[in-house]
């Protein structure tokens, strides 16, 4: 048995947890706040902000786990190459979740040193450089804070007038202590997808088949599998996804976005050191093995005999009507009269408008008809909450 430490406890760390419970392994979860997802199903819980390394220090040393697995970002990441040079397993390795930790480091690494084809971009800690950089871009173009997650602070700009708000928001919705925004040239791009890349200790990198996704304001709302793309686009990915992970090190399963053109050119946006959002659809028994079992098997040094499509399918997110500091009251009896969906509740305990409360999963055969499924996921998720997972709630 492993002793396991999770940095952030949200609903893909519930996931994880689950998979390493199965498997007989002890689970510390820890988050800012109590009750968190994962909490609620490991075997203790620790309450602290990542981003402060002296308690971050004080949780490792009370319980001196054997692996640590980053769940989001906000994390004090210099701490983790200490803790690595002590002995402890750090997934996918401390490298990777430093250089993760904010846009610049990771699409330098993509753009400058690996020379991935990228979207064109700059970066701005004042409204002097960002407006400068907006004038040699060109409108439209896309603004994210270096560090967030779930969207936060993630615009489109359109022309100047709109320059000043958008900078407002991306500082505002920065994580952890990072002020500083990365400013893009937009990509019209026919499609978005994800391919969950699976690095292992002892094996070669592993691919999952493609997720189509789309995104609203930075943050997902939909996903399905299979996606389809040519063999080429594929490739490309592929290649791209290989030499990234190899060079950030370490096992585990990743989150590689891309953009892919109208023209069927593939462009790398984004990753992510641990099971993707996107990647919930999997949990609808698409793959033969979860993201989250598949995420467990890699930091465990365990076989990974394959991956195989086994069913299509598509996830659509539950999205919260309101503020709530008490559970919310789900719905579940119409979306489950409906044959083959699963829901997932991911057991927040508190709420705000938009916030993602959980997921509708729909699956049926490989050769069945994708887009009718993402309807279907889409129709069901309404049900839930009462909110269409494409709902706009003002932020």
């Amino acid at each position: 048995m492993k002793k396991i430490l999770l940095l952030g406890s949200g609903e893909l760390g519930k996931e994880f947890v689950i998979a390493a419970k199965r498997a007989g392994q002890y689970v510390i979860a820890c988050d800012r706040y109590d009750n968190a997802p994962a909490m609620q199903v490991a075997d203790e819980r620790e309450i602290f902000p990542m981003l402060d390394g002296d308690a971050l220090d004080a949780v490792v040393r009370k319980h001196r786990p054997d692996i640590i697995v980053p769940e989001i970002e906000a994390i004090r990441t210099e701490r983790l190459f200490d803790f690595e040079r002590e002995g402890i397993q750090v997934t996918p390795s401390a490298r990777a979740v430093n250089f993760t930790m904010n846009r610049r480091a990771i699409r330098d690494l993509a753009s400058r040193e690996l020379g991935l084809r990228t979207a064109k971009y700059f970066y701005a800690k004042t409204f002097e450089e960002f407006k400068k950089a907006a004038d040699e871009i060109g409108y439209p173009c896309v603004v994210k804070p270096l560090m967030s997650s779930s969207g936060h602070g993630q615009s489109y700009v359109h022309n100047e007038g709109e320059l000043e708000q958008a900078f407002k928001d991306a500082m505002e919705g920065s994580r952890g202590d990072v002020r500083e925004v990365i400013i893009e040239e937009f990509i019209d791009f026919e499609s978005e997808f994800t391919l969950l890349t699976v690095t292992q200790k002892n094996g070669e990198t592993l691919f999952c088949p493609p997720i189509g996704h789309v995104q609203k304001g930075g943050d997902y709302r939909e996903s399905w599998q299979p996606y389809k793309i040519s063999d080429e686009a594929l490739a490309q990915a592929q290649d791209m996804a290989r030499k990234v992970t190899a060079a950030l090190t370490g096992a585990g399963i990743w989150g590689v976005e891309f953009f892919l053109t109208k023209q069927g050119e593939v462009i790398f946006s984004e990753l992510s050191p641990r099971p993707h959002d996107t990647g919930m659809v999997t949990l609808g028994h698409t793959t033969n093995l979860s993201e989250f079992e598949l995420h467990f098997r890699a930091v465990m040094g365990l076989p990974i005999a394959g991956i195989h499509l086994e069913h299509a399918g598509a996830s659509a997110v539950v999205l919260s009507p309101k503020e709530s500091w008490e559970p919310l009251d789900y719905n579940l009896e119409e979306a489950l009269k409906e044959d083959h969906t699963r829901i997932r509740i991911f057991g927040k305990p508190d709420a705000h408008p938009g916030r993602r409360m959980g997921v509708v999963l729909c699956y049926g055969e490989v050769g069945d008809d994708v887009n009718a499924l993402r309807d279907k996921a889409k129709r069901l998720a309404k049900t839930v909450l009462g909110t269409d997972p494409y709902e706009k709630f003002g932020h």
